[in-house]
């Protein structure tokens, strides 16, 4: 009998709220005249994420410069960078509308952004959009794609050619400062290896240090 009251006890309890599933921002960027191609970069509410990119078919750039390889990683992103990602899709109806300007413009790259989450989702696709905040929106993470990318330079760099970091490192430092590439925070486990590796010149040390202090976007 008491068995039969417990039973009947739990199952009077109220059920356990089914839990939210995670909303989920992802941009995905496609020009088969660059290298790479075509990546995708993935972003949860507080920053972490997942980035993964193809070289693909275009030709060799500059034999001089060292292309990046496939990559396929988790990703760490400002929460505040995060943030502003999914406030501007919650202002845009989760993507769920015509993003694209339809005009003659110069070929971009083909930008997709989508969301799906709790509130909604939806997807968009682009080569340019007279919607500002948009337009802004996919410069932003194609700059932070190629700070991705230039982690992964780097890596090679050590790796194989680490005279060649002088001259990528001094890009970096440049990028940084005019907006080409953010959210340095996302490389900042190869930064830590060159600021603190004695086989590199000084100079790839220091400027290692000053991105490190710029490493919160």
């Amino acid at each position: 009998m008491r068995k039969f009251w417990l039973a009947l006890a739990v199952a009077a309890l109220p059920a356990a709220p089914h839990a939210q599933p995670d909303p989920l921002f992802q941009v995905e960027y496609s020009n088969p005249g660059l290298t790479p191609s075509h990546w995708v970069l993935s972003l949860h509410p507080d920053g972490s994420g997942h980035f993964r990119s193809e070289r693909g078919d275009a030709p060799a750039g500059n034999p001089q410069t060292l292309d990046a390889p496939n990559v396929d990683r988790e990703i760490r992103l400002s929460a505040e960078f995060a943030g502003e990602v999914f406030q501007a899709a919650r202002r845009h109806r989760f993507f769920a509308l015509d993003c694209d300007s339809h005009m003659k413009v110069a070929f971009q790259g083909r930008k997709r952004l989508s969301y799906a989450g709790p509130e909604g989702q939806g997807s968009c696709e682009f080569n340019y959009s007279k919607d500002k905040e948009i337009q802004a929106l996919g410069d932003s993470l194609i700059a932070v794609a190629e700070t991705i990318l230039e982690g992964a330079r780097l890596e090679m760099l050590l790796q194989h050619d680490r005279l060649g970091l002088d001259k990528e490192t001094e890009f970096l430092v440049e990028a940084a400062g005019d907006g080409r590439v953010r959210q340095i925070c996302a490389i900042r486990g190869i930064l830590e290896r060159l600021a603190e590796d004695p086989g590199v010149m000084e100079r790839v040390r220091k400027r290692a240090r000053i991105l490190l202090a710029r490493s919160g976007g």
